[in-house]
């Protein structure tokens, strides 16, 4: 359906309406109403009114609803006692108005919400693979917005916050909907929650965006809010003001803001692109003339002028969490100004004093940074200072890139670039405090570590395979040096692995400064786990001595690189990633993006331990009191028993 008739439908008798039931509640089906379409004046006029007969027009006898925030892209106004507001036509706009709290917008069968109005007369002008904009035609002279007293009126709610899902083919969209979509459906949200994508919703392919929406809906029962990321984007865009035409026709805006509760969500599209002179100008060489089309992450002065007159409007018993798809800042790339955002001084200085958080995406891993914490890159790169609150990339629902081999559900393990699962963020708002806790794709839900042993025998491993595949491909053996069958059980200490360093690490997956790791010996004994960044100004601790054993086991040697058949489609033969990029038949071998650095890694150096069988239990506590509790067995033998058959007892 093109933009004119999604927004326009009106033409179709004022919308049909129906109700429909959806996995969680009832499902309101109806959009703006547009009167007078095509009028092409200088300003829009409209009512947001209470739609108490819920079919999308205003009737006699319903009434306005007044101080509700809407928008132009520019400018705010706020409706009066009546629920009239006035507000000027842009030439490229999104009429937005911002959800009340304790009120709900109505959606799209696909859960989409219904708060916008898409005006760019002559539409995108040019040829985009995915269809850009086509023209809306002047801009109409009136348009009304329907609200239902159904939203989370009260304080408490949940929403379910997953970035990165990147399917680049139908069958990684499976994936997502067997994996992360799964766990959605059995978290018994409510259709008062939230369900918010931070971007990167789809691997440049915006034809897949309507069955993931349709698969998120019926996952959920939640309203889809969704952030633009830079997979989401036209690349074949001329401008950045035309990037995201595609986008808003299947979706909707990519600068918007609505309320629950006591809290703000402000929804900004910090994906500039394609980036250009002004962007070097800010040291940003990946956007020099001579390069391919890339973008940069910044807001626009518009963006600024719009963002900064919300919170002007925005009472101060608010939380205003920020959603964008490129972080803020990240401990991962905090050497890189491309991957974090500029200006963040000018962001940090509007909500001064008040209560807000940052959710993120883009470098697929979980990253939970305090206020106060600081790594070495931020300022160099975001101008910046220690956090003045607290920022949260929030994982990866498609992990790293669908990597890895396959768990017992068929999706693939693909632990992120930290050694996290894949998986999606669960918070749960109370007034303007909130608790954060991450789920792993198809784990039970009280698991939110991995626990291992930092063995010299697993650096010699780790080490001698990162040697070999740092090797160009012409120079080394096409067979990996090692594979997961060559790695000595971690769990089996001899005397020398004492001698050589033994360390026991807890990679707690929402780990924080606040988090605290002690583990317990079989003697009663407790060791304190220390955190291995302390997010003090720092740089990263790079290497097999910082590398979580659990996950590196994983992500060095995956046998799905080794899979062929013999009457199988020819693309099914090892297995595709990246834009259908093949990954073997070969032997197996490293995925890319190996936890060799880590923000959320504990670590203690075990004491030499006597012969005989040990039990550790670790326990991790976050801030919000949620405690993680795995525990091991470790064997000390005086030398490693023969690991396989003996079968010169047989012959």
């Amino acid at each position: 359906m093109d933009i004119y008739h999604r927004n326009c439908i009106t033409a179709l008798i004022s919308l049909i309406l129906f109700i429909t039931t959806v996995a969680n509640g009832q499902q309101w089906i109806a959009g703006p109403h547009i009167t007078e379409k095509g009028a092409g004046g200088e300003t829009i006029t409209g009512h947001v009114f209470y739609d108490s007969n819920k079919n999308g027009i205003m009737d006699d006898g319903e009434k306005g609803v007044a101080g509700v925030l809407v928008s132009n892209g520019l400018d705010w106004v706020r409706t009066d006692d009546e629920g009239y507001y006035e507000i000027a036509v842009r030439e490229d706009m999104d009429l937005t108005i911002v959800q009340p709290s304790g009120w709900r917008v109505p959606t799209d069968e696909r859960m989409v919400p219904q708060f916008f109005y898409i005006h760019k007369e002559g539409g995108t002008g040019y040829h985009m693979r995915f269809g850009g904009l086509p023209d809306t035609g002047p801009a109409p002279a009136h348009v009304d917005f329907p609200l239902i007293r159904e939203g989370a009126a009260g304080k408490q709610f949940a929403c379910a916050v997953l970035a990165d899902p990147q399917p680049y083919s139908n069958e990684q969209l499976g994936w997502l909907r067997d994996g992360v979509f799964a766990d959605i459906l059995e978290g018994e949200y409510r259709q008062s929650d939230c369900m918010i994508h931070l971007g990167d919703v789809v691997g440049d392919d915006l034809g897949l965006l309507d069955r993931l929406l349709e698969l998120a809906a019926a996952s959920s029962g939640m309203p889809q809010w969704l952030v633009l990321g830079n997979h989401d984007i036209d690349f074949d865009a001329k401008s950045n003001k035309d990037k995201a035409d595609s986008w808003r026709r299947i979706y909707g805006p990519n600068n918007y803001a609505f309320e629950m509760g006591n809290v703000l969500f402000v929804v900004l599209d910090n994906v500039y692109y394609p980036c250009g002179e002004e962007d070097v100008a800010r040291g940003r060489m990946n956007c020099a003339e001579d390069r391919s089309a890339t973008y940069n992450a910044r807001l626009t002065e518009t963006q600024f002028t719009w963002l900064e007159g919300l919170i002007q409007k925005t009472p101060e018993d608010r939380l205003i969490v920020f959603n964008t798809h490129i972080p803020f800042v990240s401990f991962l790339v905090a050497g890189s100004g491309q991957h974090q955002t500029d200006e963040l001084t000018r962001i940090f200085a509007m909500v001064e004093g008040r209560e807000a958080l940052s959710f993120s995406g883009h470098t697929h891993t979980m990253e939970n940074h305090s206020p106060g914490q600081l790594f070495e890159g931020w300022t160099e790169n975001t101008g910046i200072g220690p956090l003045p609150f607290r920022h949260i990339i929030a994982g990866s629902a498609s992990g790293s890139w669908y990597q890895g081999d396959f768990n017992i559900f068929g999706v693939p393990m693909a632990l992120q670039r930290m050694g996290a699962p894949m998986g999606y963020l669960h918070v749960d708002f109370d007034g303007t405090e909130y608790k954060e806790r991450y789920i792993g794709t198809r784990l039970h839900k009280e698991r939110g570590q991995w626990i291992g042993l930092n063995t010299p025998g697993f650096r010699e491993w780790f080490n001698t395979i990162i040697e070999w595949d740092s090797l160009p491909s012409n120079e080394r053996d096409s067979i990996p040096p090692y594979s997961i069958n060559d790695l000595k059980d971690t769990y089996l200490l001899t005397p020398e692995d004492f001698e050589d360093g033994v360390w026991l690490t807890a990679n707690v997956w929402t780990g924080s400064a606040e988090t605290d790791v002690q583990a317990t010996l079989s003697n009663g004994d407790v060791l304190i786990l220390e955190r291995t960044q302390q997010g003090q100004g720092e740089s990263p601790n790079i290497g097999a001595e910082w590398a979580d054993p659990f996950a590196a086991a994983r992500q060095l040697s995956v046998a799905r690189f080794a899979y062929q058949s013999t009457l199988g489609d020819e693309r099914a033969q090892g297995h595709q990633l990246y834009r259908g990029s093949s990954r073997g038949p070969s032997p197996p071998r490293p995925q890319m993006a190996i936890t060799a650095l880590n923000m959320h890694l504990w670590r203690v150096k075990l004491p030499v331990l006597p012969m005989g069988i040990h039990v550790i239990e670790v326990v991790s506590t976050d801030r919000n009191g949620l405690r993680f509790r795995d525990t091991i067995v470790v064997e000390v033998r005086e030398e490693r028993p023969p690991p396989y058959w003996r079968k010169e007892l047989w012959e």
